[in-house]
C-alpha cells in the first residue's frame, strides 16, 4: 500500500483483531482490523439513527426568564433562522448537523449489509461517505450547546428537555460507527483492487517507482494513468495545483476573517436596547462574568485556531517549495499538517453557539438574540481554511528529502 500522507510503498503486516498498521516514516494509519467489521459499524448505525429520531421528536432545551419560558426542538433552529433571514447559517446547520451525518449513517449501513445495488451506485455510495466524513459536525454542535449552557445560565434557569440525552448518544454512536470504518477493507470488499505487472520495492516512494496511489480506493496505479479502473476517479502523482488552489481559498479566507472580527456576530435585544456583539467582545463579557473556562473556549476555537490555522497552512506551502530539506523537517511540518486537518472543524463552535442562542432566547419584549452578518462571514472563514487543508498534498512536504526506510511496518495494538 503506498501511504497516502508520504508516498511510501509498505508491505503491510498481517494483523490481529482490533490492531492497525502504521506507515513506518509519517505514522499516518494505513489499515486497521476490526472484529465483526460488517456486524459492528452496522448495530451502531442503526442505534444511532434510532437516537437521532428521538432526538429530533422531544423537547431539546428550555430556558425561563421572569416568568417567560421558550424551549426548542432541534429541527425548529434551521425554522427559526431561516424566519430571520439568516437561510444561509440554517443550511450549514441542517447540512452539517443532520443531512450529512445521517448521509454517511445510512451509506454504512448499504454498504456493510451488502444490500444489492448496481456497482456503480455502490462506488459512488463509497466515494461520498468518505468525502463528507470530515463534514460530519454532530460533536462540534454538542460542544456548542453545553458552552451555550454557561451563556444562558447568566440570563436565567436552563434545563434539559427528553431529546437531550439521546442526542448525546447518538454523537457517541455516530463517532464510533465511522471509526469502524476502514477504507481499504470496505474498497477492497466492493471490489479488488487491478492487477500490478511490474515489481514493486518496498520502502521507495510510489513516484519513484512510477506508481501513484489512487486518493479515493487506495489502489496503487501506474503514473500515467490518470483514471482509476475500480472507483472510477481522476488522479494524478501529486495534486495538481495544489499549492496554488490552498493559497487562494487561504487568501480568500483572510480577507474574509478581517471584517468576521470587526463586524457583530449577534445582536441582543434587551428591555427595547440592543447590543452589539463581536467575537471579542463575546470573550470579554465572559471574562468579565466570571466564566473564565467558556471565555478560554471561545477565545480558542474563534480567535487562535483560525489565526493559528492559517499561519500554519501559509507554512505548510512555503516549505512545500524548499529544497534539500532534512527528514526531520519533513516529519516536523506533518506534525504540522495533523494538527491542522483536525483542529480546523472547530473553529464552528462559536457559529453553532450563535444558532442556539438566536433559536432559544425568544422572550418578547423582554429579551431577544439574533444572528448577525459576521456569522455568516466567520462560517465562511472556517469552510475556507478547511478547504485549504484538504487541497494542500501533503506528500508534497516529502518529496524534497526523497529518503527510503527499510524497516518493517508495525502493527500498534489498539
Amino acid at each position: 500500500m503506498l501511504c497516502p500522507q508520504c508516498d511510501m510503498l509498505v508491505a503491510l503486516p498481517p494483523l490481529a483483531f482490533g490492531t492497525r498498521a502504521l506507515c513506518p516514516r509519517c505514522k499516518t494509519t494505513l489499515s486497521t482490523r476490526w472484529e465483526e467489521p460488517r456486524k459492528q459499524p452496522i448495530g451502531y448505525v442503526l442505534s444511532a439513527l434510532f437516537m437521532l429520531l428521538l432526538a429530533n421528536i422531544f423537547p431539546f432545551i428550555n430556558m425561563r426568564v421572569a416568568g417567560f419560558s421558550n424551549e426548542i426542538r432541534l429541527i425548529q433552529i434551521p425554522q427559526v433562522l431561516v424566519v430571520d433571514d439568516y437561510a444561509s447559517l440554517a443550511t450549514l446547520f441542517m447540512v452539517l448537523v443532520q443531512l450529512i451525518p445521517a448521509f454517511c449513517m445510512l451509506a454504512i449501513i448499504l454498504l456493510c449489509a451488502k444490500v444489492r445495488m448496481p456497482l456503480v451506485l455502490k462506488e459512488w455510495i463509497a466515494k461520498m461517505l468518505f468525502q463528507f466524513k470530515i463534514w460530519c459536525m454532530v460533536e462540534i454542535f454538542l460542544a456548542r450547546v453545553l458552552v451555550s449552557f454557561v451563556k444562558l445560565m447568566a440570563y436565567g434557569d436552563i434545563g434539559i428537555g427528553n431529546s437531550f440525552v439521546p442526542y448525546c448518544l447518538y454523537c457517541l454512536l455516530q463517532v464510533r460507527a465511522l471509526q469502524c470504518i476502514d477504507r481499504r477493507w470496505l474498497w477492497q470488499d466492493i471490489e479488488p483492487a487491478p492487477h500490478l505487472d511490474r515489481p514493486l520495492k518496498v520502502g521507495r516512494t510510489g513516484m519513484c517507482q512510477g506508481m501513484r496511489s489512487c486518493h479515493c480506493c487506495t489502489a496503487i496505479l501506474p503514473a500515467d494513468q490518470t483514471h482509476c479502473p475500480r472507483c472510477h476517479s481522476t488522479g494524478y502523482v501529486r495534486r495538481r495545483h495544489s499549492l496554488q488552489w490552498t493559497l487562494a481559498l487561504l487568501l480568500t479566507s483572510f480577507i474574509l476573517y478581517i471584517p468576521a472580527n470587526m463586524l457583530p456576530i449577534m445582536v441582543t435585544e434587551a428591555l427595547g436596547s440592543k447590543i452589539n456583539s463581536t467575537i471579542m467582545a463575546g470573550v470579554i463579557l465572559l471574562w468579565g462574568e466570571g466564566s473564565y473556562p467558556v471565555a478560554m473556549v471561545i477565545f480558542v476555537a474563534s480567535i487562535m485556531v483560525p489565526s493559528l490555522k492559517m499561519l500554519a497552512i501559509c507554512w505548510l506551502c512555503w516549505d512545500a517549495n524548499g529544497k534539500g530539506k532534512k527528514r526531520a523537517d519533513s516529519e516536523r511540518m506533518h506534525l504540522i499538517y495533523d494538527v491542522v486537518e483536525f483542529v480546523g472543524r472547530w473553529s464552528m463552535i462559536d457559529v453553532f453557539v450563535i444558532a442556539v442562542l438566536s433559536t432559544l432566547v425568544r422572550m418578547g419584549q423582554l429579551m431577544n438574540i439574533y444572528p448577525d452578518t459576521g456569522a455568516v462571514l466567520f462560517a465562511l472563514v472556517v469552510i475556507l481554511t478547511m478547504f485549504a487543508a484538504m487541497t494542500f498534498d501533503p506528500r508534497l512536504t516529502w518529496d524534497c528529502g526523497n529518503e527510503t526506510i527499510k524497516k518493517e511496518p508495525k502493527g500498534d495494538g489498539k
